[in-house]
């Protein structure tokens, strides 16, 4: 991989923390963050590395050239900068959604609107294939963000399933790994185990992640190296078809009881018949901030 100083060992970092913070927001992609700032590709590839071929060359070429192979300074930087957003913004992100849902949800609506500009300006060449799989994937995720959340499970079976499941989503711009685990019923239990530090359950999911990692992101770089158009086309499909999920004003229209557990069943609808302060110019700023705010990553990630 390239060259690097600390300086740029210190961006990567705090890239990973843009996607950490993505992340904790049900509806956001820390993929289309990677994405946006220009290093999901190498972060695809250097997944891939992690292999029983890599570990050979541990023992028999030693540690420098298994950490080179593995392009674990990089690894190192954009993991530590998503840890760090999970522990430190997981309280904050809690209160932002409860207190000040409309802003919040703005601000992910426009910085997830101007990523899929940004994704669809990388396809070199469109297709009929490429347009209909555009459509395609924009459907299914429509259509994954109208099912229903499930009841809390805690299961560590379970658990590890989700983190499985979610990590895949986390890699995959437009899909919320976050999201996947609010319709799983994962979401709750592994917020509160951040917040009380519960490893037992931490490292369930954390283990389920790793392999689910390892799994999907051979298939990415595949799509990538021999039908990078078409692959392109399916993330920008998914991205668009996720804005329902992070559309700032919802009503409630059930709830599903489990146990003292309530969780609404929401639908989007029109600000002009939200039912309270639709906010609409506090909403604008804060999605007009998000929208811009990809493309200053754009042009920071291109220096």
């Amino acid at each position: 991989m390239e060259n690097r100083n600390f300086l740029h060992y210190i961006i990567i970092t705090l890239k990973g923390m843009a996607m950490g913070i993505a992340e904790l927001v049900p509806g956001v992609s820390g993929g289309t963050i990677a994405f946006v700032a220009g290093i999901y590709e190498e972060f695809i590839t250097s997944i891939n590395n992690v292999s029983l071929s890599t570990f050979k060359i541990l023992r028999k070429k030693g540690f420098k050239a298994f950490w080179n192979q593995l392009n674990g300074n990089f690894l190192l930087a954009l993991f530590s900068g998503m840890l760090i957003s999970i522990v430190s913004f997981s309280r904050l992100i809690k209160w932002l959604l409860e207190f000040h849902p409309i802003a919040i949800w703005s601000f992910f609506f426009g910085l997830v609107l101007a990523s899929i500009i940004f994704v669809a300006k990388e396809i070199k060449k469109w297709t009929l294939v490429s347009i209909l799989l555009l459509i395609a994937s924009a459907i299914l995720a429509y259509y994954i963000t109208k099912l229903p959340p499930s009841a809390n499970v805690d299961s560590l079976p379970f658990l590890f399933m989700s983190g499985a499941i979610a990590i895949c989503a986390m890699i995959l711009p437009g899909i919320s790994g976050a999201f996947i685990l609010v319709l799983l019923g994962s979401y709750k239990t592994v917020i509160e185990a951040v917040d009380e530090r519960d490893f037992k359950i931490l490292l369930t999911v954390a283990f389920g992640c790793l392999v689910g990692l390892l799994s999907f992101a051979r298939l990415l770089k595949w799509l990538f190296n021999h039908h990078k158009n078409i692959t392109l086309a399916v993330l920008t499909g998914f991205i668009a078809g996720s804005l329902n999920k992070i559309w700032p004003w919802k009503q409630t229209i059930s709830t599903l009881k489990f146990g003292k557990k309530i969780i609404p069943i929401e639908e989007s609808i029109s600000p002009f018949t939200f039912d309270g302060n639709p906010q609409l110019t506090s909403a604008l700023i804060a999605a007009i901030i998000g929208f811009s705010l990809i493309f200053i990553l754009e042009k920071v990630a291109s220096k």
